[in-house]
């Protein structure tokens, strides 16, 4: 499933080429799947609007729209007067692409734009997610824990106070924190030199903040790199990221860790597979 740095990278791409857009025609497929409302009534929603922004919330990709009905070529008010929310799953992609461009076999969703380009959705195993917002008659989209990469030292050890879960498994709530996933929570915890299977409310202040550094400073550079391409992951453009090839204990199994030599190990922690080296972390 893509993550924060993965979903970051899809939503700033689609905002550098469509923002200020307008949707002029929306086609959706026949499977039901990735619909959270119904495809007549996003069809209806989202035609002649304005593409204000896009940007992520969580592992959300939150495309901020105008009011229908406003002229043609004016710029717009700026105001947000809906939204549609794209969940990517496990193997969704939002491309923005040109009309003429093959379509491929698992496109759920196609929005024709006035510029002549097309933003498509495309998931094979159809377990993302397409919400249209009418903001006049419901509330902005809102991520369900808080942001890693803007969280202060307080909050983020407030989180994992007297929790007895693991820390891997607290990392991975996303009730906690929006955003980090399997892959980020492995690398976070490898930087930071905690093991995963430790309490989370065990581990002192001066852990926690180790960690909560050590995960921005990851989250960030999986960015600059366009993320991790470990399985279907692409960006806007069907680019594939490169911090994959910086992993230090994530899918690393049995390879020497790159700090002391000694093997990365392999286990389950909240029915997620989990990499770590028992010498460097503790």
């Amino acid at each position: 499933m893509p993550e924060l740095p993965e979903v970051e990278t899809i939503a700033r791409g689609v905002n550098s080429r469509v923002r200020g857009d307008r949707i002029v025609e929306v086609w959706f497929g026949s499977h039901r799947e990735p619909l959270k409302n119904s495809a007549s009534r996003q069809a209806r929603g989202l035609v002649e609007r304005r593409i204000e922004s896009v940007h992520r919330t969580g592992k959300h990709i939150v495309v901020e729209l105008g009011s229908q009905g406003e002229l043609r070529n004016s710029a717009g008010t700026g105001e947000i007067a809906a939204q549609w929310i794209v969940h990517l799953g496990m193997t969704g992609r939002l491309l923005v692409t040109t009309p003429d461009a093959p379509v491929a076999k698992h496109t759920h969703a196609r929005l024709r734009l006035e510029s002549g380009r097309e933003l498509r959705f495309v998931d094979p195993r159809r377990f993302g997610r397409l919400e249209f917002r009418d903001l006049a008659k419901g509330t902005k989209f809102g991520g369900p824990g808080l942001e890693p990469l803007t969280i202060a030292g307080e909050d983020f050890a407030a989180l994992f106070r007297g929790r007895k879960l693991a820390i891997k498994a607290a990392l991975l709530n996303q009730t906690l924190m929006a955003g980090v996933g399997n892959i980020y929570a492995d690398e976070s915890l490898f930087r930071a030199g905690i093991r995963p299977r430790r309490r989370a409310g065990r581990l002192t202040r001066e852990e926690l903040e180790r960690l909560r550094k050590s995960l921005k400073e990851v989250l960030e550079h999986a960015i600059r790199l366009g993320g991790s391409s470990v399985s279907d992951y692409v960006d806007a453009d069907g680019a594939k990221g490169f911090f994959q090839f910086e992993h230090n204990v994530y899918q690393r199994t049995g390879e020497a860790c790159r700090n002391c030599g000694t093997a990365i190990k392999k286990i389950v922690v909240a029915g997620r597979s989990t990499h770590y080296c028992a010498n460097c972390q503790h």
